[in-house]
């Protein structure tokens, strides 16, 4: 009984992780036929994605 629900979980879990890997190779084959290469040139204005630092920032001592 025990090993049998044993083998069962270990059985399901391995579907599981099969279907997860057939679900992310799916998706990531749908996001790389919607994505282009990026190119810049010299002089194109480009926004850039700064987050705010955390903390106090100190350059001299106290």
């Amino acid at each position: 009984m025990g090993l049998e629900l044993i083998q069962d979980a270990i059985e399901k879990v391995k579907l599981i992780r099969d279907r997860l890997v057939t679900a992310q190779s799916r998706k990531r084959s749908y996001s790389d036929k919607r994505c282009r290469p990026l190119e810049f040139t010299v002089g194109d204005h480009a926004f850039l994605l700064v987050s705010p630092m955390k903390g106090v920032l100190r350059f001299s001592k106290k």
